[in-house]
């Protein structure tokens, strides 16, 4: 798979380590240390580590230049090249102390080290010291223009370090990385995690032997039991990748890289979940998504409407660009769509995780302003639904070194991805930690739900309209499957309404407030539909008045369309508007406030030309209680609108 691994995969570069190794040249005077006056058999060992270096054997290198500093340990040139081998084998701190134990022997001789000093400062977060390490390197006047354009870089990365740290100071947190356990991770490579909804099942790719296939694990008992292959026909002895799977569990769509059917050098491919708990054989999602170049990465939204990926197709803005690809009521993906020069810039942008709540996206970028490589930001749609300007996730989760993908599960805290950990021997596992605060998605519940016959109980495949209360032009659509199951996300703090129909039925009617710290993730909702039939009745949830009124307020405008609508595809259907009350205040104030409302609702649909003979208005005021008038919630439920079909 063409894709960053947070480094992993990457060959070591030896360029600093060449750098090191060679001779010193200074044209300084004030120096005291001269090579030539080392230790000839100190130097010959220090020879000898050179050529170990040179064939990757670092330890075995590490060792014979301590041993030629213990046979001279004012050895300059000894403690300067330890420190670039450290550096590759990521021990930035001993790094860090072999520099600053040549400069306190010479600062003069090892002074155009500095820039390679204040790389490894960098990679553990001294990023003060960092930035006046690389501009004591910038004062140098020696310097070619190669090393000023390339302290200069390393300037601007440690001055946005600096800055990002006072803007975003949080002492409380601790950035503690979690290794999955032996249930995820093994002596192989594991990376890309995928997470369903309810944080149960996780499935990830693993490489043995240069194979990529998909493995599944779940949560037990606290821990993530021993991963085994997917089920199913989707392994193959092809790479298979890069996955994303849809929150419910039933989707796959993953990187196939060489398929003998793909379009490009990599392809995007889609597998279901079979009710025996196998997976479909793969199938390539198409020209319409897949293009003669490069696709990989993708993630599906929430409501399976919008598939975000990578390619570098033509019309983008640089290598790699995020893209997005909306599947319309028939089924269809629509012709990708760029997101933009907010998002994608001259760079790569690579592996876009759409969060459960629909709005925040992270992704992996070398464009926009950062650390070093590639790091990792976020963005959010705001009320228009437009991308703000991406953020920074900041140190120590983005480092100087590139970072690869990161996942967030439903919580919008606990955040998962694949990285080495500093690992000189690049071994690939998978990890979990909590996000800041600042740079967490919104905590997100979720309804399963089943729709049924009410009398059959056999399932329907339905329509599901998900609103916000206040904002009912963010509508979400989801069909059910074929046995009438859906699953529908709801962010916190938030006040949803929610409507079943399907033709021939009464349609079904809900509203959710969520609080902001629920105690429960996720709860169950059955939903019998009745036939359209006499006796046939549904409370109208979302109707509201105001208190003690019979106006109605505009947030029931989208339900008595719904209404309006069910008359106008059954023309001959007659229904009565029946309205009710709690038991608070005088029994005819009641009677005639619910009339008064049956009356408002019937005035409303007469308003959308339905003809008045097929609207019968009665209040019953407090005489059909549904529940105990003792409790607010009971009193709540009291209050409602119900219609009951009289003939159709």
């Amino acid at each position: 798979m063409n894709v960053k691994f947070n480094n992993a995969l990457k060959p070591i570069h030896h360029l600093l380590i060449l750098l090191l190794l060679l001779p010193i040249a200074s044209s300084v005077n004030a120096q005291w240390y001269n090579p030539d006056k080392v230790n000839k058999k100190a130097r010959a060992v220090y020879e000898s580590a050179y050529d170990l270096a040179m064939q990757g054997d670092y330890n075995k290198s590490i060792e014979k230049i301590d041993e030629a500093i213990k046979a001279e340990p004012k050895f300059i040139e000894a403690y300067l090249s330890r420190a670039g081998i450290r550096a590759e084998l990521k021990q930035y701190q001993l790094s860090v102390n072999d520099f600053e134990q040549a400069f306190s022997l010479d600062s003069i001789f090892s002074e155009t080290y500095l820039l390679p000093y204040s790389i490894s400062l960098a990679s553990i977060g001294s990023f003060e010291k960092a930035l006046y390490a690389v501009n004591r390197f910038l004062t140098i006047s020696s310097l070619n223009k190669q090393s000023i354009s390339a302290g200069e870089y390393r300037k601007s990365e440690y001055e946005f370090a600096v800055k990002y740290a006072k803007e975003h100071p949080d002492s409380s947190y601790h950035f503690s990385p979690l290794n999955l356990g032996p249930g995820i991770n093994t002596i192989n490579h594991e990376y890309f995690p995928s997470l369903t909804i309810d944080g149960k099942k996780m499935i990830i790719t693993r490489r043995v032997n240069n194979d990529e296939d998909f493995y599944v694990s779940e949560w037990k008992n606290g821990y993530w039991d021993t991963a085994h292959p997917v089920k199913g026909k989707l392994n193959t002895n092809l790479n298979e990748g890069a996955q994303t799977i849809s929150q419910d569990g039933r989707w796959l769509i993953f990187t196939g890289c060489n398929y003998p059917e793909g379009l490009g050098s990599c392809d995007l491919y889609i597998s279901y979940l079979k009710k025996n708990g196998e997976w479909t054989e793969a199938e390539n999602m198409g020209a319409v998504i897949n293009s003669e170049q490069w696709e990989s990465t993708p993630s599906l939204s929430p409501d399976k409407k919008d598939l975000y990926f990578t390619s570098n197709r033509a019309g983008g803005y640089g290598g790699k660009d995020i893209w997005v690809s909306h599947r319309g009521s028939d089924g269809k993906w629509s012709t990708p769509e760029n997101l933009g020069a907010k998002i994608n810039t001259y760079g790569d942008e690579t592996c876009p995780f759409i969060h459960a709540d629909n709005i925040t996206l992270y992704f992996n970028s070398d464009g926009h302003m950062g650390y070093g490589m590639s790091d990792l930001f976020l963005t959010r749609k705001n009320e228009e639904g437009k991308w703000i300007l991406p953020v920074n996730l900041g140190y120590p989760i983005n480092t100087t070194d590139d970072e690869g993908s990161l996942i967030v599960s439903s919580d919008g805290k606990t955040a998962y991805f694949a990285s080495d950990k500093g690992s000189a021997e690049n071994k690939i596992d998978i990890y979990s930690f909590q996000l800041r605060n600042d740079i967490s998605a919104n905590r997100t519940l979720w309804i399963n739900g089943h729709v049924t016959d009410a009398k059959s109980k056999a399932g329907l495949p339905s329509n599901i309209i998900l609103a916000e209360t206040t904002q009912r032009n963010k509508k979400t659509t989801v069909q059910t499957d074929e046995d009438g199951n859906f699953l529908i996300t709801l962010p916190v703090g938030k006040d949803y309404s929610l409507e079943v129909n399907r033709k021939g039925y009464l349609f079904y009617s809900d509203h959710f407030t969520i609080d902001k710290n629920p105690s429960d993730s996720f709860f169950d909702l059955q939903v019998p539909l009745q036939a359209i039939a006499p006796g046939a009745a549904i409370v109208l949830k979302n109707i509201f008045f105001d208190s003690k009124s019979a106006t109605l307020k505009n947030e029931s405008e989208e339900e008595l369309n719904l209404l309006a609508g069910l008359l106008k595809e059954n023309p001959s259907l007659i229904i009565q508007i029946s309205g009710h009350t709690d038991n608070v205040g005088k029994k005819e104030d009641n009677q005639l406030l619910s009339l008064n409302r049956a009356k408002a609702v019937v005035s409303y649909l007469t308003a959308k030309d339905i003809e008045p003979k097929r609207l019968i208005a009665k209040g019953f005021g407090d005489t059909r209680p549904i529940a105990e008038n003792e409790t607010e919630k009971g009193k709540s439920l009291n209050r409602r609108t119900e219609i009951n079909v009289v003939s159709n």
